[in-house]
């Protein structure tokens, strides 16, 4: 753990994590459930930072079947995604709460929305700074360096004047492909994004 700056909270079976456990990554995601050879194994869940889980069972270290949750409560699903499409194109709060009376918009699902410090866009688990390149996460604290599809994204709407996202569900879509990224998801029901 300390080459990774990781920490684990539970057994050791012959020098290997074994059992129920915490296990906490540096970015604080952290794994609560079953290990098996110092691997995830069995039922667990990765809660991320951003407030939105990943419940899933494991096998060796690869997800056999999972469950995203963003922190809202809203459930992703691979089939049948119903959120934000051409049909309806609500919030989910608005889904859930109602919607605002004529002439009050609701520009985001966090309602009121987060104070984006200037020259910066959500990014859905942070903000984006496009001249450093790097989302830090809504404490300021750093969580990862943009990778080429999230800088094109804001460089985009940056030239062209546009200071918005173009879709409600880019910053869902960059979360998930980040939680798929982290994860390498390869079980049946995962869809990479593109």
């Amino acid at each position: 753990m300390q080459y990774t700056g990781s920490e684990y909270i539970g057994e050791y079976v012959n020098g290997r994590m074994e059992g129920n456990a915490k296990y906490i990554l540096p970015t604080e995601t952290r794994y609560v459930g079953e290990m098996m050879d110092g691997m995830f194994h069995g039922e667990g869940t990765l809660f991320f930072p951003s407030g939105s889980r990943f419940d899933a069972i494991w096998e060796k270290g690869l997800v056999v079947k999972g469950k995203y949750t963003f922190e809202d409560g809203l459930q992703y699903e691979d089939r049948h995604w119903h959120y934000c499409d051409s049909y309806d194109r609500r919030f989910y709060t608005e889904i859930c709460f109602g919607l605002k009376p004529s002439g009050i918009s609701q520009l985001t699902n966090m309602d009121p929305p987060r104070k984006v410090p200037p020259g910066c866009y959500d990014s859905g688990d942070g903000f984006y700074n496009p001249h450093t390149r790097v989302i830090r996460d809504y404490r300021s604290r750093f969580l990862r360096n943009a990778v080429t599809s999230e800088s094109c994204l804001w460089g985009c709407h940056e030239s062209q004047g546009n200071c918005q996202l173009s879709s409600r569900l880019e910053s869902r879509a960059i979360a998930l492909e980040g939680a798929c990224q982290m994860l390498d998801c390869k079980g049946p029901g995962f869809t990479r994004f593109p």
